[in-house]
């Protein structure tokens, strides 16, 4: 039977993981990371998501996310300008200057801490993660060593799936339309990789170029990973950036835990030129005007649909 979605040893690559590994990278953009030391971190955040999103509705409503300051708390996202099935929140690199005046912490004993641990964590496993994937397309290590993500343009979120409408009744009128067939929609994630890590419960999909939907299912020990939309670019379309979703929740809530990868935020995103020779298929990009267009996008129903990575490519 063919594995669809690998599991990669990172303590331990081998040749044949990693040749699976691109397999998986050309076709969906999906691989699962066991061998990452992180189980007892994973166990204190879960925990600390947990108690966060059981608090009273005063909690959260205090540290709401609005028009000026994209973190913290939010019950009504969007995707594909439809309403998503959960209540989010979201922080920037804790250890660095703007968090300050960005990041929004609840009064819930202990979050903070686990959060800064599990950031930390995630940082250094990126890093390690981002190695391998070019390992895997067959970069030389100089080049791996200059393209490398940025700890300080990257974010984490806690994703609660609800089952059901996450806005009260009293409060949806004139929000957009709730997605009624999943509980997210289908989109790609912005940056270079996400690490995410998921409970039991399942529902996430990947969109497989030969396959069709296939399910990321649950497996313990393991941390998903999935590619984003300037690692495509970066490889000129070798590697895909996942297109993934979730499914409606119908007997149990779900949580999830995903790390954003990003690259520098003042970059200028383009093909490796080791990779794409003379035949670029993007043009370069400042990776702000990118993360910009879709945090406005995920907040409000703007009219027209999100910025993708197809706007940027060459002749477009």
């Amino acid at each position: 039977m063919v594995t669809l979605v690998p599991v990669v040893d990172i303590s331990n690559p081998g040749a044949t993981s990693l040749a699976a590994l691109d397999t998986a990278c050309r076709d969906h953009g999906f691989f699962l990371l066991s061998g990452h030391g992180l189980d007892e971190v994973i166990a204190r955040t879960f925990e600390a998501a947990r108690r966060f999103f059981e608090s009273a509705p005063a909690v959260k409503e205090a540290i709401r996310r609005d028009a000026v300051n994209p973190l913290g708390y939010n019950d009504r996202e969007l995707t594909k300008r439809r309403r998503d099935h959960k209540e989010v929140f979201d922080f920037v690199d804790p250890v660095q200057g703007r968090s300050q005046a960005y990041n929004r912490w609840p009064e819930v004993d202990g979050f903070r801490e686990a959060m800064v641990e599990h950031y930390d964590a995630c940082s250094d496993l990126a890093a390690r993660t981002t190695d391998l994937v070019l390992a895997a397309l067959g970069m030389p290590e100089r080049l791996q060593r200059s393209h490398r993500g940025d700890r300080t343009t990257s974010n984490m979120r806690l994703n609660h799936y609800t089952l059901g409408d996450p806005v009260p009744a009293s409060e949806r009128d004139g929000l957009a339309e709730l997605a009624d067939d999943v509980a997210l929609g289908h989109h790609t994630d912005l940056g270079l990789l996400t690490l995410l890590i998921q409970d039991d419960v399942g529902g996430l999909q990947a969109e497989s170029a030969e396959h069709g939907w296939i399910d990321v299912e649950p497996r313990p020990g393991t941390i998903v990973v999935n590619l984003g939309d300037c690692m495509q670019v970066w490889t000129n379309d070798g590697y895909r950036a996942a297109v993934h979703r979730v499914l409606p929740m119908s007997t149990s809530t779900r949580m999830s835990i995903p790390y954003f990868l990003n690259p520098e935020r003042n970059c200028v995103v383009e093909p490796i030129a080791e990779l794409a020779g003379d035949t670029p298929v993007y043009r370069p990009f400042p990776f702000r005007q990118l993360i910009d267009a879709r945090s406005a996008d995920n907040y409000a129903d703007a009219g027209a649909p999100d910025t993708q990575i197809s706007d940027f490519r060459v002749g477009v």
